[in-house]
């Protein structure tokens, strides 16, 4: 009974790992997602030492250890700030990174506990969240196109904020464009957001037998996503999604022209190319202004790049500090509260050399995970266990939403996002969750007969 309130906790983090609309103006910016991550935190800890148990598993001890380093890497940085305002941005900054990496860790001691239906459950649980917010996004551009704002009807009332649907522009002086943000605050976080779910789960599918319960549930959820990807007009996520569809063409390439590939895209696409039809002029429009590269806000996203040479012969090693790219750049242009637009950026600009080569470091040591879980399935495979083939599916998808994302975030800083930490999460605890299975195969050691001595 005690593991209840743990497990609830836990599952409605995931769940809500993508809600960043949900947040209350108390002491900064608290969101749902906090509040649900501090109750798992403090709970799962409580338990912990009621129980007296020390178990700990290794992926945790190291994830603790990159955590250390990154608070000493952001600890030498807080003495390069300036003003008042640099040092309550980096401690803002500081205390949302400390909820999402003990969440992390905690997150993994946990998972390392509980069976690998449970791990299938929480990746379940993470993709429903992700399909509501998808949901709200489709009932979001279909209130703006009837004239009203959905947000402003539950979300502002909830949290007393002041959301609407993003206004992408408008079509020959009448027609507003609008491109849905759902519960996240911007269309382009949606995008990369549900490159996850995407490239997670589509290996998955295709790896699921004909006739499997969820063959079809599975099917229609990523072609709903996939349906709601295009609809967010992100370059940058539908970048990291063909990054991620690319890598999985090469073990998966045989199955990506079958049936349960070619009839649901081939559905999609009919759907969008009815859609043109009905207002050609409107959509092309639409769609040559995607292509473009040489707009405004294309430009933005490049300047800011111009700003890593001067921070890094100014401060090279720590950089300007944590969560302070705003601070300096409104030095720079007096725009405020104007964030770096690429996680790369930021990570040079606000953790100097040093800050990027740990982080450099766990990335390699994200990617090392993602072979052991793939040398993991195929062990199961060899010992005839079929769930090796579905544990192969999913290393090969974590490995593809890990990389659609690095691409995505060249021009977007979601990896500091809560949703992130979730992810990396279910990437570190793939092999432990199955682990298991392995070693129950194993046969146990044939012990020595003894050699009777001679008369």
């Amino acid at each position: 009974m005690t593991l209840k309130p743990v497990r609830f906790f836990f599952l409605a983090a995931v769940f809500c790992a993508t809600f960043e609309k949900l947040s209350w103006n108390v002491a900064g910016n608290v969101s749902i997602s906090d509040i649900l991550s501090l109750g798992f935190i403090f709970l799962f800890a409580g338990t912990e030492i009621s129980r007296r148990d020390r178990r700990f598993v290794y992926t945790a001890a190291t994830v603790a250890l990159f955590g250390v380093v990154f608070l000493c890497v952001y600890l030498a940085g807080y003495f390069d700030l300036e003003s008042g305002q640099a040092v309550q941005q980096f401690w803002k900054g500081l205390l949302k990174w400390g909820i999402h990496i003990v969440f992390l860790v905690l997150g993994l001691i946990y998972l390392s506990r509980r069976s690998a239906g449970f791990y299938l459950r929480t990746i379940g649980y993470f993709t429903a969240g992700m399909v509501l917010n998808s949901i709200y996004g489709i009932l979001q551009l279909l209130a703006a196109r009837s004239g009203s704002n959905l947000d402003n009807l539950f979300i502002n009332k909830i949290t007393g904020g002041a959301y609407a649907i993003n206004l992408y522009g408008i079509f020959q002086q009448s027609e507003n464009i609008y491109r849905p943000n759902a519960l996240t605050g911007d269309p382009n976080h949606l995008a990369i957001m549900l490159v996850l779910p995407l490239l997670i789960l589509l290996p998955y599918y295709l790896r699921l037998p004909r006739g499997h319960p969820w063959k079809v549930r599975l099917g229609l959820t990523l072609a709903f996503l996939l349906v709601v990807e295009v609809l967010t007009l992100s370059r940058s996520g539908i970048g990291g999604l063909l990054v991620g569809v690319v890598l999985l063409a090469v073990p998966y390439r045989r199955r990506f022209l079958s049936r349960q590939v070619v009839i649901p895209v081939a559905v999609i696409a009919a759907g969008f190319v009815a859609l043109i039809a009905s207002n050609p002029a409107y959509f092309l429009k639409i769609i040559n202004s995607r292509v473009q590269t040489g707009g405004s806000n294309t430009s933005v996203h490049f300047s800011v790049y111009d700003f890593v040479p001067t921070i890094l012969h100014s401060h090279p090693a720590f950089g300007l500090g944590l969560n302070n790219f705003s601070v300096y750049y409104q030095e720079v242009t007096g725009l405020a509260n104007w964030g770096p637009h690429s996680y790369y950026v930021a990570l040079i600009v606000e953790t100097g050399l040093v800050g990027t080569v740990v982080f450099a470091a766990f990335l390699v040591y994200l990617l090392w995970r993602t072979v052991v879980a793939r040398r993991l399935g195929r062990a199961l495979a060899v010992e005839g266990d079929p769930v090796g083939v579905r544990v192969t599916a999913l290393s090969w998808g974590m490995t593809a939403a890990l990389l659609g994302t690095l691409l995505a975030n060249v021009f977007y800083l979601t990896m500091s996002f809560y949703y992130f930490y979730v992810f990396v999460m279910l990437l570190l605890a793939l092999p432990i969750a199955f682990g298991p299975r392995v070693w129950r195969a194993e046969p146990a050691p044939a012990r020595a007969t003894p050699v009777p001595a001679p008369a």
